[in-house]
């Protein structure tokens, strides 16, 4: 059976702020590093084939963590890297409701419809990010692949892996260093876990 665990990586000083990440490159906090390493105990007791990584270095460093009980070098692939907000990126999220409005309001309300000027929109990432996993499963069937992205990378994903097709961006919700499980055995992806945690301890809860 090919299994296929996508991570989100570990907390950053942008969450704790407030801020819209996107592709800002933001290193790890001290509480992220120590979720990493926890995450990668709780990774280490079934054997991993590779481990994938968003190019950014707070996805890389959750990567790194994961990879070395298992003597890997995580793989940066392009497909993971996180939606690319345009010019929301490194604004307070309190700021953007307060200065569009009508922009937050479809963030919160119907996120598939938004288009941030200079970003992607959801179709993009979800399309991209689905394709490489499609390509996963095809390319190493029975095995087991770690895929470290980020929030919002993992909730499209999550959503085209389950076939759904709108609606559900805000109906998933994902810690920092959480993981979740697909199987694919020929029939289609099957969802074994979700945002599994405990491993995690305190939490910064992000709703937007």
């Amino acid at each position: 059976m090919t299994e296929v665990v996508i991570v989100r990586h570990g907390e950053t000083e942008s969450n704790r702020r407030g801020l819209f990440r996107g592709r800002l490159d933001v290193p790890l906090n001290d509480r992220g590093r120590e979720q990493a390493e926890r995450l990668a105990e709780a990774l280490r007791a079934e054997p991993v084939a590779r481990v994938l990584t968003s190019p950014l270095v707070r996805a890389v460093e959750t990567a790194a963590a994961i990879s070395r009980p298992h003597g890997l070098s995580p793989i940066i692939d392009e497909a993971f890297n996180n939606f690319d907000l345009g010019e929301w990126q490194g604004r307070e999220k309190d700021r953007v409701r307060v200065e569009e409005p009508d922009r937050w309001k479809l963030w919160t309300t119907d996120p598939d419809s938004l288009v941030i000027p200079g970003g992607e929109s959801l179709r993009d990432v979800r399309e991209r990010s689905y394709r490489r996993v499609l390509e996963i499963v095809r390319d190493y069937p029975d095995e087991r692949t770690v895929v470290v992205t980020h929030r919002s990378v993992a909730k499209l994903l999550a959503g085209a892996l389950l076939g759904l097709e709108t609606g559900y961006f805000w109906k998933f919700y994902l810690d920092n260093a959480g993981y979740s499980v697909f199987t694919h055995a020929g029939g289609g992806f099957v969802l074994v876990k979700w945002n599994e945690s405990c491993h995690v301890g305190d939490r910064v809860v992000e709703r937007y």
